[in-house]
C-alpha cells in the first residue's frame, strides 16, 4: 500500500509469507528482541482465531494452547496482569545487560 510508505514505516505491505518473515527477522535483529514469536500466514488465520481487536494480550503455552486471555482494550487491557501471571509461572524476570538475539521468526501455528 502506498499509504504505508512514509517516515514512520520502513516497509511496504508484505504480499508473501517470506516478506513477512524478512520483516520480523529484521525487527528481532534491529531491536535485539529476545522473545520468540510467531508470524501469521497470509490468510491471517491466527489473527482471526485470537480476535485481538482492538487490543488484547494472550499467553500461549508450550503446547500451543491459550493459557491466559486478557480483557479487551482499552479499558481491560492490563500488561501488569500478564507480567504477574508470567512471574507466578516462571519467576520474576531479571533484566541482565542486553545481548544480541540470534533467532529467526517462524510462521505462527494455529490450534483450531
Amino acid at each position: 500500500m502506498k499509504s504505508n510508505v512514509n517516515e514512520d514505516v520502513c516497509y511496504v505491505q508484505p504480499r508473501t509469507l517470506e516478506q513477512r518473515l524478512a520483516i520480523a527477522n529484521d525487527f528481532t535483529k534491529r531491536y535485539n528482541y529476545p522473545v520468540p514469536f510467531g508470524v501469521d500466514d497470509m490468510s491471517n488465520v491466527v489473527n482471526d482465531l485470537y480476535a485481538a481487536w482492538p487490543e488484547r494480550l494472550y499467553i500461549v503455552d508450550e503446547s500451543g494452547r491459550i493459557a491466559y486471555r486478557g480483557g479487551m482494550g482499552p479499558f481491560k487491557y492490563n500488561p501488569k496482569e500478564v507480567r504477574d501471571w508470567l512471574a507466578a509461572k516462571y519467576g520474576e524476570v531479571k533484566h541482565p545487560e542486553a545481548k544480541p538475539a540470534e533467532q529467526k521468526a517462524e510462521p505462527a501455528k494455529s490450534s483450531k
